[in-house]
């Protein structure tokens, strides 16, 4: 074989940085979004803000007033400056001097003439630049540094607060000890080099008890509902009954079997009742009382409301800051000037103009799907989640002659405030079952007749899978006992029979 040229004409998809912006940009959260408009404003001196544009338009134009108001306050300040130097020189002859002037001089006006009751300060802590002052970040309280603090607190020696901390070390976000006291003591001879017996541990560990919250430090549940019933004063109704359940019987509470319940402890239904109650009042979870969670707030791109019978699509225009070419530093382009420093401004000027149309676009093609999503969803927007109706991304892509990356691009993490909450534009897609009449079924829908079921149910008497499927057939949705597992599941409803109640 020899060596040869030739000469192929073809065509290729190519990503352009333009193209790879776009995309970029289309996927970002409106947090993310506006944290990348920040990071381009701060690197190119071509991008502003509108409304800095404007502010700077509105002092060019009210120049011409400030002047005079400058030269208006000048004359003023000559004549107090003259006024001052007379005062100061009739003092002199009369000999005062800051030894003989008071503390305390009358004035024509008092404070509250001047300043009202709440003060400038309180005006400015309500003002936007400081109404984020409750939503400020702190430092997380945890319970093992709310266990610490009152241990700190409890006079013991070094040996206990070593066996307390090694305890507080070893309980789990529920506040139960995760491990044995064995494995406690083996642990301080490992690292502490500290010589003690399991008797010592015993005892700490009923110190870390008595703390707060209480039921801290339980090695299971019987032992944290033990000892919060502990709390209680000896006149406290139905307290003796709750011991014995808690010591004698929980086994049986956890499994719902009220009838042996009933027998076992001698009571009536009513009374019988009266002891659940108080013991469901207890917390299984003691440690979650202190476990702080940051709350994570959640800023709608798009709003959805009804005006005159029809359903009107409008974006978050706080979420998408307005940005313009800086004029004044795009008239310094010279167009025949070849020097490091122009063609350094051409460039910023072009990856301006490429965001500011990035921007645009993904506003364009937001707007565009959560308009077509509305369109479909209509029923659910009337009527709520039973009328769902099934969409998957490729309906959506092929109305509005898209990719259906993009769509999915476009449907993570923004959100659509409607008048029934705000919701992921993830969750109106759903797949769909088919139905008696021929027709399809949103699997979300069939959630939300499952949930509906389920609460009007009785609870001494709940529904199983089975059944919900069964009710579920009778109305044209097919679907298997299996599917009516998962769904529940996934929306954390028990099976039947952990929902089963006295009442």
């Amino acid at each position: 074989m020899k060596a040869s040229l030739q000469l192929r004409i073809g065509q290729s998809l190519t990503m352009t940085p333009q193209l790879q912006q776009a995309i970029r940009l289309l996927q970002l959260s409106s947090m993310e979004l506006e944290t990348e408009i920040q990071d381009a404003l701060d690197s190119n001196m071509m991008l502003e803000l509108e409304d800095e544009f404007s502010q700077q338009n509105n002092n060019e134009n009210s120049t011409a007033e400030n002047s005079t108001l400058v030269e208006s306050v000048a004359e003023q300040s000559r004549e107090s400056v003259e006024k001052t130097a007379e005062l100061h020189s009739s003092e002199t002859e009369t000999g005062l001097n800051n030894d003989t002037i008071p503390t305390e001089l009358p004035v024509d006006s008092v404070w509250e003439d001047i300043y009202d009751n709440t003060g400038s300060f309180s005006k400015s802590l309500g003002s936007s630049e400081y109404n984020s002052f409750e939503n400020q970040d702190s430092e997380d309280i945890t319970l093992a540094a709310h266990l610490l603090w009152q241990l700190n607190l409890t006079p013991s020696s070094e040996t206990d607060k070593a066996i307390a901390t090694a305890i507080i070390d070893a309980l789990d976000d529920d506040g139960y000890l995760s491990c044995s006291l064995e494995d406690i003591l083996i642990s301080l001879g490992d690292e502490h080099t500290i010589e003690v017996e399991i008797d010592e541990v015993e005892a700490v560990l009923s110190l870390v008890q008595s703390m707060e919250p209480v039921g801290v430090a339980a090695r299971d549940l019987q032992e944290c509902l033990r000892l919060q019933l502990a709390q209680y004063p000896a006149e406290t109704s139905w307290l003796k009954e709750a011991k014995e359940l808690v010591n004698k019987h929980l086994h049986l509470l956890g499994g719902h079997d009220y009838n042996r319940l009933l027998k076992q402890m001698k009571l009536d239904r009513e009374q019988l009742q009266e002891v659940v109650l108080f013991i469901q009042s207890l917390n299984p979870r003691p440690g979650n009382q202190i476990q702080e969670s940051r709350i994570e707030y959640i800023v709608p791109d798009v709003f959805v409301r009804k005006e005159k019978g029809a359903w009107k699509v409008e974006l978050n225009v706080e979420n998408m800051p307005r940005l313009r070419i800086n004029s004044s530093y795009a008239s310094m382009i010279k167009r025949a000037d070849s020097s490091e420093d122009n063609n350094s401004l051409k460039s910023h000027l072009q990856e301006a103009r490429w965001f500011i149309k990035s921007l645009q676009s993904r506003s364009e093609t937001l707007l565009r799907v959560a308009t077509s999503i509305v369109e479909r969803q209509r029923a659910f927007l009337d009527y709520g989640e039973e009328a769902m109706k099934p969409l998957v991304l490729h309906d959506i892509a092929e109305t509005l002659s898209l990719h259906e990356s993009t769509i999915s691009r476009v449907t993570t993490r923004k959100y659509m405030h409607t008048p029934r909450g705000i919701f992921e534009l993830k969750y109106f897609f759903s797949s769909h079952v088919g139905t008696d009449m021929g027709g399809t079924c949103s699997s979300t829908a069939i959630r939300a007749f499952i949930k509906k079921l389920i609460a009007a149910e009785k609870a001494e008497k709940p529904l199983s899978d089975s059944k919900i499927a069964a009710v579920l057939s009778d109305q044209g949705i097919n679907v298997a006992r299996r599917t009516v597992a998962k769904y529940r599941e996934s929306m954390t409803i028990p099976p039947s029979n952990e929902r089963k109640r006295l009442i």
